[in-house]
């Protein structure tokens, strides 16, 4: 059996119908973070609703030049929720394969359960293709472990579009954990998250890594302390999109960093 034909009989035989909507992971970026699925997708959609964080190379692989971009970016004009709702089910209900393709995992930070739940109120056939989340590549790329027994015994995802306003999370609460927290969409709140974390009890020298377009041509990295970061992301100029790793597990990046390939 050749490889081609090996690979084939690992991906689900589901089909992908006409009507129907398929909300998949296009990863971080880079396409060798695509599953096998996903791939099938893109080489059998009729038309592909994409974010922005969706990279040309993902793209690239489409069998069909129909893409709709959607890309929500924080604080730029962004197409609302709603129209990208209402065009899934206009084109599902057109007879379209259609593939909802979002950065990283489309039920992590991606409002994949919010569009699945419009697209079975409307009564529209649906299936979701987990993609790799950012935190997960973006860690590795990085040799920072998620977990690692003696230093942390969970992790929190977290995203920090919202520190400082009612709608929070308890950041100071995080912090008494003492566990790992690897922030999401963070980087224009990242003072103030980092002032509630120490007000709860964090030691300002907790390490930090910032972890920028991961697995894109644009990747790169730092590491700071709780106290130092915000100056830190400022004065290198780093930007969206980008995680926030906070905990000791960032300490472990020095330790592992000498015989990588």
């Amino acid at each position: 059996m050749h490889l081609s034909d090996t690979l084939q009989s690992l991906v689900d035989a589901s089909v992908f119908e006409p009507g129907h909507v398929w909300l998949a992971g296009a990863g971080p970026g880079h396409p060798r973070y695509l599953t096998l699925e996903v791939v099938q997708a893109l080489a059998t959609a009729d038309v592909i609703v994409h974010d922005a964080l969706v990279s040309d190379a993902v793209l690239s692989l489409a069998s069909t030049d129909n893409l709709v971009f959607v890309g929500k970016r924080g604080g730029r004009p962004s197409v609302a929720q709603q129209d990208i709702t209402a065009k899934l089910i206009e084109l599902a209900r057109a007879g379209k394969r259609v593939l909802r393709l979002k950065g990283g995992d489309p039920f992590i930070f991606g409002r994949g359960g919010e569009e699945a739940e419009a697209l079975v109120e409307a009564g529209i056939c649906f299936r979701a293709l987990p993609g790799m989340t950012s935190a997960l590549a973006a860690l590795a790329a990085a040799n920072i472990p998620a977990t690692m027994r003696g230093l942390s015994r969970s992790i929190t995802f977290a995203t920090g579009h919202a520190a400082g306003t009612p709608d929070d999370l308890d950041w100071k609460a995080l912090a008494r954990t003492g566990e790992p927290i690897v922030v999401y969409m963070g980087m224009s709140t990242i003072g103030t998250i980092t002032s509630l974390l120490i007000e709860g009890g964090l030691s300002a020298d907790t390490p930090v890594a910032v972890l920028m377009a991961a697995s894109t041509p644009q990747e790169r990295s730092l590491t700071a302390t709780l106290a130092t970061v915000e100056a830190e992301v400022k004065r290198q100029d780093f930007a969206a999109p980008a995680l926030v790793v906070i905990g000791r597990i960032v300490s472990m990046q020095t330790v592992l960093s000498g015989k990588t390939t």
